[in-house]
């Protein structure tokens, strides 16, 4: 019905189009919650952890709390290639790959390349006992602090890093993997420049 409106008086076609407004906010106010709440929980793959050295940057000095080796610089590493793995004595798939790095180190560690540990357990115990169970015998460190973990880059764990002789960082690799297996030799073997 159209006509003309007195003084406080609503039109119906006015009442049609303020609800056709509102109606548009609602919507709008609505998308920009959903869109709020993604972004807020969605995995964002370029999410980084403080400090974190990004594939390609060179790692900085470190120190490294012994665990089954006395502590040392991550310094003392640099001139031959290395293998850091991060790791937890709770996380399965860290325990399911221990073995496989294990056997990896025993046959090509220290010769070609170093592998190393870095235990993220709070409870050290629980990281030394997982180690003697397991009997993994390539150095491990521990940190509580979270200075390796947050420069590493282990927001999820297992966390395997290749490393060049210069401190290099050439690729990271989360989740369990098996690192003696002919797959993994031909990444080391490529990443490194070595045969193995």
């Amino acid at each position: 019905m159209l006509g003309q409106k007195s003084d406080g008086e609503i039109h119906y076609a006015d009442m049609e189009s303020m609800s056709m407004a509102a109606h548009q906010m609602m919507k709008s106010i609505f998308l920009l919650v959903v869109l709020s709440c993604y972004a807020a929980f969605a995995p964002s793959s370029s999410a980084k952890t403080p400090g974190e050295v990004e594939v390609g940057s060179r790692l900085g000095d470190a120190q490294l709390n012994g665990l089954t080796v006395p502590s040392k610089m991550l310094s003392a590493y640099r001139g031959r290639p290395l293998i850091i793995n991060v790791w937890a004595s709770w996380c399965a798939p860290c325990r399911q790959e221990m073995g496989s790095l294990d056997r990896l180190a025993r046959r090509y560690g220290r010769k070609q390349f170093n592998v190393i540990g870095i235990s993220t357990d709070d409870d050290i115990e629980a990281a030394y006992l997982f180690l003697e169970k397991s009997g993994t015998s390539f150095d491990n460190y521990i940190d509580r602090k979270l200075l390796m973990e947050n420069m590493l880059g282990a927001d999820r764990l297992p966390l395997t890093i290749l490393v060049d002789r210069q401190g290099r960082v050439l690729s990271k690799h989360f989740g369990a993997k098996d690192w003696d297996s002919a797959e993994a030799k031909l990444l080391i073997e490529e990443a490194f420049a070595i045969k193995m």
